[in-house]
Protein backbone atom coordinates (compact mmCIF):
# COMPACT_ATOMS: atom_id res chain seq x y z
CA UNK A 1 0.00 0.00 0.00
CA UNK A 2 1.73 3.75 -1.16
CA UNK A 3 1.10 6.53 0.63
CA UNK A 4 1.37 10.07 -0.94
CA UNK A 5 4.10 12.74 -0.32
CA UNK A 6 1.38 14.80 0.52
CA UNK A 7 -0.38 12.89 3.02
CA UNK A 8 2.79 12.00 4.57
CA UNK A 9 3.12 13.68 8.25
CA UNK A 10 6.22 15.41 9.15
CA UNK A 11 8.46 13.54 11.69
CA UNK A 12 9.22 16.12 14.49
CA UNK A 13 12.28 15.87 16.80
CA UNK A 14 11.56 14.66 20.14
CA UNK A 15 13.19 12.16 22.19
CA UNK A 16 12.24 9.22 23.28
CA UNK A 17 10.42 9.34 26.37
CA UNK A 18 7.08 10.62 28.51
CA UNK A 19 6.95 12.36 31.32
CA UNK A 20 3.29 12.24 32.02
CA UNK A 21 1.79 11.27 34.85
CA UNK A 22 -1.71 9.50 35.81
CA UNK A 23 -3.02 6.89 33.41
CA UNK A 24 -4.45 7.21 29.79
CA UNK A 25 -7.17 5.47 28.20
CA UNK A 26 -6.10 2.56 25.78
CA UNK A 27 -8.18 -0.16 24.23
CA UNK A 28 -8.69 -3.21 22.22
CA UNK A 29 -10.98 -5.69 21.24
CA UNK A 30 -11.94 -6.42 24.60
CA UNK A 31 -12.44 -3.20 25.89
CA UNK A 32 -10.59 -0.47 27.56
CA UNK A 33 -7.90 -0.08 29.79
CA UNK A 34 -6.40 2.66 31.92
CA UNK A 35 -2.52 2.56 30.91
CA UNK A 36 0.31 4.37 33.30
CA UNK A 37 0.66 7.70 30.92
CA UNK A 38 4.36 7.55 31.35
CA UNK A 39 4.68 4.69 29.27
CA UNK A 40 4.29 3.67 25.47
CA UNK A 41 2.44 0.54 26.05
CA UNK A 42 -1.09 0.02 24.87
CA UNK A 43 -4.10 -2.17 26.26
CA UNK A 44 -3.10 -5.64 25.67
CA UNK A 45 0.45 -5.25 27.34
CA UNK A 46 -1.37 -3.90 30.48
CA UNK A 47 -3.36 -7.16 30.54
CA UNK A 48 -0.20 -9.09 30.75
CA UNK A 49 0.63 -7.06 33.54
CA UNK A 50 -2.14 -7.15 35.17
CA UNK A 51 -2.65 -10.96 34.47
CA UNK A 52 0.72 -12.51 34.55
CA UNK A 53 2.80 -10.14 37.46
CA UNK A 54 4.67 -13.18 38.81
CA UNK A 55 7.78 -13.57 40.64
CA UNK A 56 8.33 -9.89 40.89
CA UNK A 57 8.62 -9.54 44.57
CA UNK A 58 12.05 -6.96 46.12
CA UNK A 59 12.68 -6.41 49.57
CA UNK A 60 12.97 -3.11 50.83
CA UNK A 61 16.47 -3.16 51.37
CA UNK A 62 17.76 -4.91 47.96
CA UNK A 63 19.83 -1.78 46.87
CA UNK A 64 22.32 -2.40 50.05
CA UNK A 65 22.74 -6.10 49.46
CA UNK A 66 23.76 -6.31 45.11
CA UNK A 67 25.83 -9.18 44.81
CA UNK A 68 25.01 -11.78 41.99
CA UNK A 69 24.32 -15.25 42.54
CA UNK A 70 27.39 -16.42 40.73
CA UNK A 71 30.28 -15.97 43.86
CA UNK A 72 31.72 -17.77 46.16
CA UNK A 73 30.21 -21.01 46.52
CA UNK A 74 29.97 -21.11 50.27
CA UNK A 75 28.42 -17.03 49.95
CA UNK A 76 31.34 -15.65 51.92
CA UNK A 77 30.98 -12.24 49.92
CA UNK A 78 27.50 -11.96 51.21
CA UNK A 79 27.99 -12.63 54.37
CA UNK A 80 30.73 -9.86 54.60
CA UNK A 81 28.17 -7.67 52.44
CA UNK A 82 25.78 -8.16 55.78
CA UNK A 83 28.86 -7.39 57.75
CA UNK A 84 29.83 -4.24 55.96
CA UNK A 85 26.39 -2.92 55.90
CA UNK A 86 26.08 -3.74 59.77
CA UNK A 87 28.73 -2.05 60.42
CA UNK A 88 28.67 1.25 58.85
CA UNK A 89 24.83 1.14 60.06
CA UNK A 90 25.98 0.97 63.84
CA UNK A 91 28.48 3.72 63.25
CA UNK A 92 26.33 5.75 61.51
CA UNK A 93 24.15 5.52 64.67
CA UNK A 94 26.62 6.56 66.88
CA UNK A 95 28.08 9.51 64.76
CA UNK A 96 31.37 7.82 63.60
CA UNK A 97 32.77 8.15 60.32
CA UNK A 98 31.46 5.17 57.39
CA UNK A 99 34.51 3.16 56.33
CA UNK A 100 36.46 3.40 59.48
CA UNK A 101 35.40 0.29 60.50
CA UNK A 102 35.87 1.88 63.81
CA UNK A 103 34.10 1.30 66.78
CA UNK A 104 32.64 -1.74 64.88
CA UNK A 105 34.44 -4.15 62.88
CA UNK A 106 32.76 -6.14 60.38
CA UNK A 107 34.99 -9.09 60.57
CA UNK A 108 35.89 -8.45 64.58
CA UNK A 109 32.44 -7.24 65.44
CA UNK A 110 30.00 -8.07 63.28
CA UNK A 111 30.85 -11.46 62.47
CA UNK A 112 32.39 -12.48 65.79
CA UNK A 113 32.07 -16.61 66.82
CA UNK A 114 30.54 -17.22 63.49
CA UNK A 115 31.80 -18.12 59.45
CA UNK A 116 30.09 -17.77 56.36
CA UNK A 117 30.19 -21.56 56.44
CA UNK A 118 27.21 -21.83 59.27
CA UNK A 119 25.68 -18.38 58.79
CA UNK A 120 25.01 -18.67 55.01
CA UNK A 121 22.97 -22.03 55.53
CA UNK A 122 21.48 -20.44 58.22
CA UNK A 123 20.39 -17.50 55.94
CA UNK A 124 19.52 -20.28 53.78
CA UNK A 125 16.81 -22.44 55.78
CA UNK A 126 15.29 -18.87 57.07
CA UNK A 127 14.42 -17.55 53.70
CA UNK A 128 13.46 -20.89 52.86
CA UNK A 129 11.31 -21.67 54.97
CA UNK A 130 9.52 -18.22 55.39
CA UNK A 131 9.18 -18.55 51.25
CA UNK A 132 7.32 -21.41 52.22
CA UNK A 133 5.14 -21.09 55.27
CA UNK A 134 3.95 -16.98 54.17
CA UNK A 135 3.63 -17.26 50.59
CA UNK A 136 3.85 -20.79 48.64
CA UNK A 137 1.78 -22.99 50.81
CA UNK A 138 -0.97 -20.84 51.49
CA UNK A 139 -1.28 -19.73 47.89
CA UNK A 140 -1.87 -23.56 47.25
CA UNK A 141 -4.26 -23.84 50.32
CA UNK A 142 -6.14 -20.96 48.44
CA UNK A 143 -6.01 -22.91 45.10
CA UNK A 144 -7.38 -26.15 46.72
CA UNK A 145 -10.13 -24.30 48.46
CA UNK A 146 -11.19 -22.77 45.41
CA UNK A 147 -11.04 -25.98 43.26
CA UNK A 148 -13.15 -27.84 45.95
CA UNK A 149 -16.07 -25.23 46.04
CA UNK A 150 -16.28 -25.70 42.31
CA UNK A 151 -16.12 -29.59 43.27
CA UNK A 152 -18.53 -29.43 45.41
CA UNK A 153 -21.12 -26.96 43.44
CA UNK A 154 -20.49 -29.84 40.07
CA UNK A 155 -21.02 -32.68 42.35
CA UNK A 156 -24.40 -33.59 40.39
CA UNK A 157 -23.74 -32.78 36.84
CA UNK A 158 -22.53 -35.54 34.94
CA UNK A 159 -20.10 -35.71 32.11
CA UNK A 160 -18.69 -38.54 30.36
CA UNK A 161 -14.83 -39.56 31.95
CA UNK A 162 -11.67 -40.34 29.67
CA UNK A 163 -9.43 -42.94 29.79
CA UNK A 164 -6.25 -43.29 26.94
CA UNK A 165 -7.99 -40.26 25.62
CA UNK A 166 -10.84 -41.85 24.64
CA UNK A 167 -14.52 -42.29 26.29
CA UNK A 168 -14.74 -44.40 29.03
CA UNK A 169 -18.00 -44.58 31.71
CA UNK A 170 -19.28 -41.54 33.32
CA UNK A 171 -18.49 -39.43 36.73
CA UNK A 172 -19.66 -36.02 37.54
CA UNK A 173 -17.26 -32.90 36.86
CA UNK A 174 -17.42 -32.56 41.28
CA UNK A 175 -15.82 -36.02 41.51
CA UNK A 176 -13.33 -34.92 38.31
CA UNK A 177 -12.60 -31.82 40.45
CA UNK A 178 -12.37 -33.38 43.66
CA UNK A 179 -9.25 -35.59 41.78
CA UNK A 180 -8.04 -32.22 41.74
CA UNK A 181 -8.44 -31.24 44.74
CA UNK A 182 -7.25 -34.38 46.53
CA UNK A 183 -3.73 -34.44 44.65
CA UNK A 184 -3.34 -30.55 45.58
CA UNK A 185 -4.19 -32.32 49.23
CA UNK A 186 -1.65 -34.19 49.19
CA UNK A 187 1.30 -31.81 47.66
CA UNK A 188 0.61 -29.48 50.26
CA UNK A 189 0.73 -31.94 52.95
CA UNK A 190 4.23 -33.25 50.98
CA UNK A 191 5.59 -29.27 50.57
CA UNK A 192 5.12 -29.05 54.51
CA UNK A 193 6.83 -32.32 55.22
CA UNK A 194 9.77 -31.29 53.82
CA UNK A 195 9.94 -27.94 54.62
CA UNK A 196 10.10 -28.79 58.43
CA UNK A 197 13.53 -30.06 58.02
CA UNK A 198 14.46 -26.44 57.53
CA UNK A 199 14.04 -25.45 61.09
CA UNK A 200 17.37 -27.03 61.91
CA UNK A 201 20.09 -24.07 61.33
CA UNK A 202 23.99 -24.87 61.47
CA UNK A 203 24.72 -21.32 63.42
CA UNK A 204 27.36 -22.23 66.11
CA UNK A 205 29.26 -25.00 63.51
CA UNK A 206 31.84 -22.08 62.22
CA UNK A 207 34.48 -23.27 60.21
CA UNK A 208 33.84 -27.06 59.74
CA UNK A 209 31.29 -27.76 62.16
CA UNK A 210 33.63 -27.96 65.50
CA UNK A 211 32.30 -24.09 66.83
CA UNK A 212 35.96 -23.23 66.55
CA UNK A 213 36.10 -19.77 67.80
CA UNK A 214 32.44 -19.26 69.46
CA UNK A 215 30.96 -19.46 72.62
CA UNK A 216 29.57 -22.92 74.31
CA UNK A 217 25.88 -22.51 73.93
CA UNK A 218 26.07 -20.40 70.58
CA UNK A 219 24.32 -21.85 68.38
CA UNK A 220 21.32 -22.94 71.12
CA UNK A 221 21.34 -18.93 71.73
CA UNK A 222 21.25 -18.27 68.00
CA UNK A 223 18.23 -20.76 67.68
CA UNK A 224 16.11 -19.62 70.02
CA UNK A 225 16.67 -15.71 69.25
CA UNK A 226 15.75 -16.79 65.22
CA UNK A 227 12.95 -18.16 66.28
CA UNK A 228 11.94 -15.61 68.99
CA UNK A 229 12.03 -12.76 65.77
CA UNK A 230 10.44 -14.66 63.33
CA UNK A 231 7.72 -17.24 65.15
CA UNK A 232 8.94 -20.01 63.73
CA UNK A 233 10.50 -22.71 65.30
CA UNK A 234 14.15 -22.84 64.64
CA UNK A 235 16.51 -24.76 66.71
CA UNK A 236 19.84 -25.73 66.39
CA UNK A 237 20.86 -28.50 64.62
CA UNK A 238 22.05 -31.82 66.23
CA UNK A 239 24.76 -32.30 63.79
CA UNK A 240 26.80 -29.58 62.42
CA UNK A 241 28.75 -31.39 60.00
CA UNK A 242 25.75 -32.63 58.51
CA UNK A 243 24.33 -29.24 58.67
CA UNK A 244 27.71 -27.65 57.06
CA UNK A 245 28.84 -30.57 54.85
CA UNK A 246 25.59 -31.30 53.26
CA UNK A 247 22.70 -28.89 51.65
CA UNK A 248 20.45 -32.20 51.66
CA UNK A 249 17.15 -30.67 53.48
CA UNK A 250 17.49 -27.94 50.92
CA UNK A 251 17.57 -30.41 48.44
CA UNK A 252 14.29 -32.50 49.37
CA UNK A 253 12.46 -28.95 50.11
CA UNK A 254 12.55 -28.04 46.72
CA UNK A 255 11.81 -31.68 46.16
CA UNK A 256 8.45 -30.71 47.50
CA UNK A 257 8.19 -28.03 45.21
CA UNK A 258 9.29 -30.05 42.32
CA UNK A 259 6.55 -32.86 42.80
CA UNK A 260 3.88 -29.90 43.53
CA UNK A 261 4.75 -28.58 40.47
CA UNK A 262 3.99 -32.11 38.54
CA UNK A 263 0.44 -31.91 40.14
CA UNK A 264 -0.28 -28.34 38.91
CA UNK A 265 1.22 -29.35 35.71
CA UNK A 266 -1.32 -32.10 35.28
CA UNK A 267 -4.44 -29.58 36.41
CA UNK A 268 -3.35 -26.76 34.37
CA UNK A 269 -3.16 -29.00 31.29
CA UNK A 270 -6.58 -31.24 31.88
CA UNK A 271 -8.21 -28.09 32.01
CA UNK A 272 -6.92 -25.66 28.95
CA UNK A 273 -7.85 -29.05 26.71
CA UNK A 274 -11.51 -29.47 28.76
CA UNK A 275 -11.96 -25.67 28.01
CA UNK A 276 -10.58 -26.12 23.97
CA UNK A 277 -12.74 -24.88 21.49
CA UNK A 278 -15.23 -23.22 21.08
CA UNK A 279 -16.28 -24.94 17.81
CA UNK A 280 -13.86 -27.90 17.45
CA UNK A 281 -12.48 -28.83 20.54
CA UNK A 282 -14.00 -30.28 23.61
CA UNK A 283 -15.54 -26.72 24.95
CA UNK A 284 -16.71 -28.50 28.47
CA UNK A 285 -15.29 -25.82 30.20
CA UNK A 286 -16.18 -22.09 29.48
CA UNK A 287 -12.70 -20.43 30.42
CA UNK A 288 -12.70 -16.81 31.43
CA UNK A 289 -12.12 -14.17 28.45
CA UNK A 290 -8.87 -12.43 30.34
CA UNK A 291 -7.19 -10.74 27.20
CA UNK A 292 -7.12 -11.30 23.48
CA UNK A 293 -5.65 -14.17 22.44
CA UNK A 294 -3.90 -13.53 18.68
CA UNK A 295 -2.37 -10.77 16.88
CA UNK A 296 -3.54 -12.02 13.80
CA UNK A 297 -7.21 -13.93 14.22
CA UNK A 298 -9.74 -11.42 15.71
CA UNK A 299 -12.31 -12.94 17.99
CA UNK A 300 -9.45 -15.30 19.43
CA UNK A 301 -9.09 -16.30 23.52
CA UNK A 302 -7.02 -18.39 24.58
CA UNK A 303 -6.25 -20.71 27.96
CA UNK A 304 -3.17 -18.15 28.91
CA UNK A 305 -3.22 -18.83 32.73
CA UNK A 306 -3.29 -22.44 32.09
CA UNK A 307 -0.28 -21.85 29.82
CA UNK A 308 1.90 -19.61 32.39
CA UNK A 309 1.34 -22.37 34.94
CA UNK A 310 2.81 -25.16 32.45
CA UNK A 311 5.72 -23.12 32.02
CA UNK A 312 6.30 -21.99 35.38
CA UNK A 313 5.73 -26.11 36.36
CA UNK A 314 8.37 -26.51 33.83
CA UNK A 315 11.06 -24.06 35.24
CA UNK A 316 10.70 -25.42 38.79
CA UNK A 317 11.30 -29.19 37.49
CA UNK A 318 14.09 -27.40 35.54
CA UNK A 319 15.38 -25.40 39.08
CA UNK A 320 14.97 -29.25 40.68
CA UNK A 321 17.85 -30.41 38.97
CA UNK A 322 20.10 -27.87 39.28
CA UNK A 323 19.59 -27.79 42.89
CA UNK A 324 20.11 -31.99 42.72
CA UNK A 325 23.28 -31.02 41.04
CA UNK A 326 23.93 -28.26 43.42
CA UNK A 327 23.35 -30.77 46.78
CA UNK A 328 25.58 -33.45 45.40
CA UNK A 329 28.58 -31.49 44.47
CA UNK A 330 29.73 -30.12 48.54
CA UNK A 331 33.13 -32.11 49.15
CA UNK A 332 34.04 -32.97 53.03
CA UNK A 333 33.38 -30.34 55.26
CA UNK A 334 31.52 -27.52 52.99
CA UNK A 335 29.00 -27.88 50.35
CA UNK A 336 30.31 -24.80 48.27
CA UNK A 337 27.29 -24.83 45.25
CA UNK A 338 24.60 -22.65 48.37
CA UNK A 339 23.97 -19.45 46.15
CA UNK A 340 22.70 -21.36 43.44
CA UNK A 341 20.68 -23.92 45.55
CA UNK A 342 19.14 -20.92 47.73
CA UNK A 343 18.49 -18.90 44.46
CA UNK A 344 16.58 -21.69 42.58
CA UNK A 345 14.53 -22.64 45.82
CA UNK A 346 13.19 -18.90 46.21
CA UNK A 347 12.57 -18.10 42.43
CA UNK A 348 10.83 -22.09 42.78
CA UNK A 349 8.83 -20.95 45.59
CA UNK A 350 7.86 -17.67 44.59
CA UNK A 351 6.18 -18.00 41.39
CA UNK A 352 4.56 -21.46 42.34
CA UNK A 353 2.98 -19.11 44.78
CA UNK A 354 2.31 -16.30 42.47
CA UNK A 355 1.18 -18.70 39.53
CA UNK A 356 -1.02 -20.60 42.15
CA UNK A 357 -3.00 -16.82 42.96
CA UNK A 358 -2.87 -16.01 39.35
CA UNK A 359 -4.64 -19.33 38.19
CA UNK A 360 -6.99 -19.15 41.12
CA UNK A 361 -8.48 -15.67 40.47
CA UNK A 362 -7.94 -15.84 36.68
CA UNK A 363 -8.93 -19.20 35.69
CA UNK A 364 -10.32 -21.21 38.24
CA UNK A 365 -13.10 -18.97 40.01
CA UNK A 366 -14.33 -17.62 36.22
CA UNK A 367 -14.38 -21.24 34.83
CA UNK A 368 -18.15 -22.00 34.26
CA UNK A 369 -19.16 -25.33 32.82
CA UNK A 370 -20.59 -25.88 29.11
CA UNK A 371 -23.54 -27.81 30.28
CA UNK A 372 -24.98 -28.42 27.24
CA UNK A 373 -21.80 -29.92 25.62
CA UNK A 374 -21.91 -32.15 28.66
CA UNK A 375 -25.16 -33.59 28.02
CA UNK A 376 -24.68 -33.53 24.46
CA UNK A 377 -21.76 -35.75 24.92
CA UNK A 378 -23.25 -38.51 27.85
CA UNK A 379 -26.04 -38.96 24.85
CA UNK A 380 -23.69 -39.71 22.42
CA UNK A 381 -21.82 -41.81 24.39
CA UNK A 382 -21.06 -46.02 23.84
CA UNK A 383 -19.24 -46.48 27.02
CA UNK A 384 -22.04 -46.38 29.33
CA UNK A 385 -23.30 -49.80 27.61
CA UNK A 386 -20.80 -50.75 30.50
CA UNK A 387 -23.70 -50.74 32.57
CA UNK A 388 -25.46 -53.62 31.22
CA UNK A 389 -22.21 -55.47 30.34
CA UNK A 390 -23.16 -57.39 34.49
CA UNK A 391 -26.60 -57.90 32.84
CA UNK A 392 -26.46 -59.04 29.62
CA UNK A 393 -22.57 -60.02 29.70
CA UNK A 394 -19.59 -58.36 28.12
CA UNK A 395 -19.36 -59.71 24.59
CA UNK A 396 -23.49 -58.85 24.13
CA UNK A 397 -22.54 -55.28 25.07
CA UNK A 398 -19.65 -54.97 22.78
CA UNK A 399 -21.33 -55.73 20.31
CA UNK A 400 -23.94 -53.20 20.54
CA UNK A 401 -20.91 -50.38 21.33
CA UNK A 402 -19.52 -51.51 18.05
CA UNK A 403 -22.90 -51.63 16.35
CA UNK A 404 -23.72 -47.77 17.35
CA UNK A 405 -20.33 -46.72 16.14
CA UNK A 406 -20.50 -48.76 13.22
CA UNK A 407 -24.11 -47.51 12.34
CA UNK A 408 -23.99 -44.04 13.71
CA UNK A 409 -26.88 -44.48 16.19
CA UNK A 410 -27.04 -44.14 20.04
CA UNK A 411 -26.45 -46.49 22.50
CA UNK A 412 -30.12 -46.96 23.24
CA UNK A 413 -30.93 -47.10 19.32
CA UNK A 414 -28.31 -49.80 19.07
CA UNK A 415 -29.31 -52.34 22.08
CA UNK A 416 -32.64 -52.55 21.09
CA UNK A 417 -31.60 -53.36 17.50
CA UNK A 418 -29.58 -55.94 19.35
CA UNK A 419 -32.56 -57.19 21.43
CA UNK A 420 -32.12 -55.47 24.58
CA UNK A 421 -35.84 -54.66 26.64
CA UNK A 422 -36.08 -50.58 26.51
CA UNK A 423 -36.98 -51.03 30.21
CA UNK A 424 -34.30 -52.59 31.14
CA UNK A 425 -31.94 -50.09 29.01
CA UNK A 426 -33.78 -46.97 30.99
CA UNK A 427 -33.56 -48.49 34.39
CA UNK A 428 -30.08 -49.16 34.23
CA UNK A 429 -28.23 -47.04 31.58
CA UNK A 430 -28.45 -43.55 33.86
CA UNK A 431 -25.65 -41.49 34.05
CA UNK A 432 -25.88 -40.25 37.88
CA UNK A 433 -26.46 -43.87 38.72
CA UNK A 434 -23.60 -45.15 37.31
CA UNK A 435 -21.11 -42.62 38.88
CA UNK A 436 -20.76 -44.40 42.49
CA UNK A 437 -20.27 -48.20 43.34
CA UNK A 438 -23.68 -50.78 43.37
CA UNK A 439 -25.25 -49.18 40.58
CA UNK A 440 -25.73 -51.76 38.23
CA UNK A 441 -25.94 -55.59 38.26
CA UNK A 442 -28.39 -57.92 37.64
Amino acid sequence: MSVSTESTPRILDVPIGLSAGSTRKEFDSLGTVDVPAGHYWGAQTQRSLEHFNIGNDRGALDSEFPLYVWQTGSGTQSNMNVNEVLSNRCIQLIGGTLGSQEPIHPNDHCNMGQSSNDTFPTAMHVAAYAMAVQKTIPALERLRDSIDAKSQKWARIAKIGRTHLEDATPLTVGQEWSGYKGALDDAIAEVERVTEGLLEVAMGGTAVGTGLNSPVGFGEAVAEQLARLTGFSFKTAVNKFTAQGTLDRMVRAHTGLKTTAVTLFKIANDLRWLGSGPRTGLMELILPSNEPGSSIMPGKINPTQAEAMLMVCIEIMGSDVAVQMGGAEGNFELNAFRPIVISNYLHSALIMADMCDHFREFLIEGAKLNESQLADNVDRSVMMVTALSPIIGYDRSAKISYYAIDHNTTLKQAALANGVDEQLFDRVVVPLNMTHPGSAGP
